[in-house]
């Protein structure tokens, strides 16, 4: 009986002994995992939540067999299209796991995009959006500050959620994101706030660093390198995020990270340009291109091709897209000078591109080369007139619109005639071809009338009060009341006949 006990009191220690050579070994195992990059050395922190940290001491090594049995049981939610349910069980998976990083892009993307569709309310879908991004943005960038995928869907989010119209409410994002940011910006510049003086200027600080976790002094590094950007319209922000994200990257990475900056990019030059409209309901924004901010997106894609020499076509295709349409927008704005030298230097670099690079295969080659630039914009038109794209449409009826007013203040009324018949072609063909589509209401276009009018307070904006001056008279509009203007239908025997043409507008 005394040999028993001996022997158990053996083992006993025998268990000690090893339990406390765990202890000091687990430390260097520990050292060797976060050496090795197999884990993350940093604790949670003290702001992490409670429940977390519980999950963590308490359940120990048994968290990731609890987490991949949850995992398992998420997906077959999702193939039954419960996405609900799915979201608790990504809940509870992020807090067993909070570094788990392919939970915290399926939760999110769950909630802008297979959730948010579920309502026909744009307000509650607005709700699910704004929860996906503030997942990403405010829970999983803080457990996981270094990993880009968080930042790449981030920035996506932004492009193609709210800045796309592939959704019903995208109008509905854009306004209320526009809405938010001018109120926290106090307006469309930012600056004020990289200095704060006033109260009110210093709770907008802060609430911008708290709230959107947005740095006023990175936003001018990004605005100083790409912009000038409109910072209430998404993809600004989709830029911001790139840009944060492409600072922590690794060479896997650097490609989607590049294109989650340029394709924004190219997106804030066509419709970067927030017009306030104001109606008896309120303020309502409409969007225009951001003429000035070519210069600097042109830099930026010829600085990814010489940092990317692997990847340099793929981004070559984005940055000949960008040259084409830089052309065909200031000469429709009337910029005839800039467009030529942009025009001049599309052929220079790309000698092979084609009208429509994405023709189907039945259509024939329309090469670039030996075009005259009148010939180009004239081609271009007629592709975007048989497209069904809602932005590049709009555009281009604006900038026809915009030389059309041009030209009749400055007293060419037949030539301002000729571009108002066109433009009322491109409308009439894009609304005949998505007339008979079922998301007719999410891409046709407003009225005409309506595009006029946006059309017009463009033109006040751009060419000030002398030719606007000229041109309401033309119109036969008050000098101070908005309205509709009427199309051009003969020149005006008391018109100058032989008024000099203005120089060409100052940036827009």
């Amino acid at each position: 009986m005394r040999a028993s006990r001996l022997r158990r009191l053996g083992l006993v220690a025998l268990m000690l002994a090893l339990v406390g050579s765990v202890f000091f070994s687990q430390r260097s195992l520990n050292r060797q995992r976060v050496a090795l990059g197999i884990t993350r050395g940093e604790g949670l922190g003290r702001t992490a939540p409670p429940v977390l940290v519980f999950t963590t001491v308490a359940l120990g090594g048994f968290r990731g067999l609890i987490a991949n049995a949850l995992w398992v049981r998420a997906m077959d939610l999702q193939d039954e299209g419960k996405y609900f349910e799915k979201v608790q069980l990504a809940d509870w998976i992020t807090k067993l796991q909070p570094h788990f990083v392919s939970v915290w892009v399926v939760q999110a993307w769950d909630m802008a995009y297979n959730l948010s569709v579920k309502f026909d309310d744009p307000r509650d879908r607005w709700l699910w959006v704004q929860r996906g991004i503030e997942l990403l943005r405010d829970e999983g960038l803080r457990f996981n500050p270094d990993e880009t995928a968080l930042y790449r869907e981030l920035a996506w989010f932004f492009q193609h959620k709210i800045g796309q119209d592939m959704d019903d409410a995208h109008q509905y994002y854009k306004s209320e994101w526009a809405r938010e940011m001018d109120r926290v910006l106090g307006g469309p510049n930012y600056t004020a706030l990289l200095d704060p003086r006033t109260d009110d200027e210093k709770r907008r600080a802060r609430e911008l660093r708290d709230k959107y976790k947005l740095d006023p002094q990175v936003m001018e590094e990004i605005d100083g390198e790409y912009g000038p950007l409109d910072w209430r319209l998404p993809e600004a922000h989709a830029v911001y995020w790139s840009t944060q994200g492409f600072k922590k990257a690794k060479n896997k990475d650097l490609i989607t990270l590049r294109r989650a900056i340029y394709q924004p990019l190219q997106l804030a030059f066509q419709r970067g340009r927030l017009i306030e409209i104001a109606t008896p309901e309120g303020k309502v924004f409409q969007f225009g291109p951001n003429l000035p901010m070519i210069p600097k997106a042109n830099l930026a894609y010829e600085k990814m091709m010489a940092e990317d020499p692997e990847n340099r076509s793929h981004i070559a295709t984005g940055h000949r897209n960008f040259l084409k349409d830089a052309v065909f927008y200031l000469y429709t704005y009337n910029r005839r000078a800039e467009a030529e030298q942009w025009f001049d230097y599309l052929l220079k670099h790309y000698p092979d591109a084609t009208i429509d690079d994405d023709r189907k295969a039945d259509q024939p080659i329309v090469p670039i080369a030996g075009m005259s630039l009148d010939d180009f914009a004239v081609s271009r038109v007629t592709e975007v007139a048989g497209e069904t794209s809602k932005t590049r449409t709009t555009e281009a009826i604006e900038g026809l619109l915009v030389t059309s007013f041009f030209c009749l203040a400055t007293g060419q009324a037949d030539r301002a005639l000729g571009y108002d018949l066109l433009t009322r072609k491109v409308w009439t063909l894009y609304q005949s071809k998505t007339a008979g589509l079922k998301q007719q209401q999410r891409i046709g276009l407003p009225s005409f009338d309506e595009m006029k009018q946006s059309a017009l307070k463009v033109f006040e904006n751009t060419y000030g009060p002398t030719l606007t001056t000229r041109l309401r008279s033309q119109l036969g509009l008050p000098a101070t009341t908005e309205g509709p203007p009427p199309a051009p239908s003969a020149p005006n025997p008391s018109a100058p006949t032989n008024t000099p043409v203005a120089s060409p507008p100052p940036a827009l």
